[in-house]
């Protein structure tokens, strides 16, 4: 198996005659960002080595830690509780329609087994189970989307060219080796887009690390995606690298913000085209943090999510596993209010797209067809000018219950009276235009 995934791989970076044209998405790639799109939701799962000190999933690099030290940690990893079953069921539940998981986060520690090395679940650890494989499979019973984070940077391994993180590690730098460390990361990419069934998209993470080198480096990364477009066509390309999104990506990422927004500083770059991920944290770390009780409560969960959607954006909400392998209390009671909410509320998010009223403090408004939802998420008024430009509404009504609002036209466009200032989380007004 290793010497056919290395000949796929290099056979595949051989043809850099496609691997250096213009990216054209296929068919399969263009349904696949559409149905991405209709999802909306998206569960973010970081889980590894770093879960076990339970200070969040940079432990590594804050505390730096010794290359040679910190994989001592995979001889006691045994996570008793995983079960990827209960897990995709939770998430499944809550709304979600995919799972994006660390395959392997900045550590360097593999969830699957890999034959590049054994510093993985399998091969380097008492638990001896390819966590990614169950994780397939349970997804793939319950008929929910996986997606795969991939980091570039890599705090322990000698050949990966160090950047500005991980200095602290012990590595020496004079052993950096990219091709030697490229042909590993495309190895480790053939072997999960080949290995585990369909695959909706790579999540890349780490282009950051090199983003103050004095002469730009060189990621190779128009090479790399297309080894990932040719393995799956349909697998679409992500890359949280903060910036305009570069030819061969099918997804534009906002870190711990909405597009257009950067109250987080990640964030500022223009949107595209592209569809849209928001990736925000339950409560205020990735990785799981023992002391970290601070989760965003149900409403602001479900407001983050309106909001995205009335931004024509995916939100990807990113929880922490415990150490043992469960989901924390905490994350799965917030899941489990927003599972009951989008049961009712469901249709005006999934499917749709940003509405035609653009987003304002009062909330946002989502679109599919000739039904336009507006999503009043703060109003402290019994009526609300909403702008339409020459649109015409022929009815309005309030979604849950199809009781008839009342509208009267005002300016360029129409004046809702809602009897009351609206108290839900959020109040959706159906309008046919």
């Amino acid at each position: 198996m290793k010497k056919t995934l290395l000949s796929v791989a290099i056979m595949l970076l051989a043809h850099t005659s496609w691997a250096q044209e213009a990216y054209h998405p296929t068919p399969e790639n263009i349904q696949a960002r559409q149905q991405f799109q209709d999802e909306k939701f998206g569960v973010f799962l970081h889980w590894g080595l770093y879960s076990m000190m339970g200070v969040g999933e940079w432990v590594m690099q804050n505390k730096d830690i010794s290359y040679r030290e910190y994989p001592k940690l995979a001889k006691t990893f045994y996570p008793s509780e995983f079960d990827a079953d209960a897990w995709v069921k939770a998430i499944k539940d809550a709304g979600a329609k995919y799972i994006t998981i660390t395959t392997r986060h900045h550590d360097g520690f593999s969830l699957f087994k890999t034959a590049t090395s054994t510093y993985n679940t399998v091969d380097g650890t008492p638990f001896k189970r390819d966590i990614i494989k169950e994780l397939a499979a349970a997804c793939q019973r319950q008929g929910i989307k996986l997606h795969l984070y991939y980091s570039h940077l890599d705090w322990g391994r000698e050949d990966y060219p160090q950047g500005r993180t991980g200095l602290g590690t012990g590595r020496d730098k004079s052993k950096a080796n990219w091709a030697s460390y490229y042909h590993f990361m495309n190895t480790q990419l053939t072997e999960l887009l080949t290995n585990y069934g369909p695959v909706g998209a790579i999540w890349f993470d780490g282009w950051w690390d090199h983003d103050s080198d004095s002469k730009p480096f060189d990621w190779q990364l128009p090479e790399q995606y297309a080894l990932i477009h040719k393995l799956q066509p349909q697998c679409l390309v992500a890359n949280n690298h903060h910036q305009t999104p570069n030819e061969g990506e099918d997804i534009q990422i906002f870190e711990r913000d909405l597009p257009g927004e950067n109250k987080a500083g990640l964030s500022g770059q223009d949107i595209s085209r592209l569809p849209l991920e928001s990736c925000q944290t339950i409560n205020d770390h990735w990785g799981y943090n023992i002391t970290d009780t601070l989760y965003k409560s149900p409403k602001e969960l479900i407001q983050m999510l309106v909001r995205a959607a009335g931004k024509n954006a995916n939100l990807l909400l990113n929880i922490g596993p415990e150490p043992g392998g469960a989901l924390p209390d905490l994350a799965l009671n917030r899941l489990k209010a927003m599972g009951e909410w989008l049961k009712q509320y469901g249709e005006t998010i999934y499917g749709t797209r940003g509405g035609i009223i653009a987003p304002h403090d009062w909330g946002v408004s989502t679109q599919r067809g000739n039904k336009l939802y507006v999503h009043i998420l703060d109003c402290i008024d019994s009526s609300l000018f909403l702008p339409m430009g020459n649109r015409k509404v022929k009815s309005a009504k309030v979604f849950a219950t199809g009781k008839p609002v009342r509208f009267t036209k005002t300016g360029d466009g129409i004046t809702v009276n809602m009897g009351e200032a609206p108290k839900e989380i959020d109040y959706v007004l159906e309008l046919t235009l």
